[in-house]
């Protein structure tokens, strides 16, 4: 069965840290471009992070610029996603995607088709 897994959320304090994982099953996790993605309450999904596989370009919303941190271990077929210096903005379901048709790097979410069932990532004291 082809799938995402997310794990790595929680409930963290402001200026706490997280580690999100997302490992693929079914498939090999190279396509094009791999992303992360959140929805807060209320909003529309947004992309967070977007590496292009082929030579490590990465991109960042300017929100999470400086403090998220996109990587990936081909040997344990995972992306990360590293959290640092938390804020309650950042609360939000956190997803990984990607999509095996893209050849390019799309910041619309509409484009993937290859979802994670998300893991909830909460900031708050």
């Amino acid at each position: 069965q082809v799938q995402l897994v997310e794990s790595g959320g929680g409930l963290v304090q402001p200026g706490g840290s997280l580690r999100l994982s997302c490992t693929a099953y079914g498939f090999t996790l190279n396509y094009y471009v791999e992303g992360w993605f959140r929805q807060a309450p209320g909003k529309e999904r947004e992309w967070v992070s977007l590496m292009a596989t082929s030579d490590g370009t990465t991109y960042y919303g300017n929100s999470v610029k400086g403090r998220f941190t996109f990587s990936r271990d081909a040997a344990k077929n995972t992306v990360y996603l590293q959290l640092n210096n938390l804020e309650p903005e950042d609360t939000a379901v956190y997803y990984c995607a990607t999509d095996p048709r893209l050849r390019y790097v799309s910041f619309d979410p509409n484009d993937y088709t290859c979802w994670g069932q998300g893991t909830q990532v909460t900031v708050s004291s």
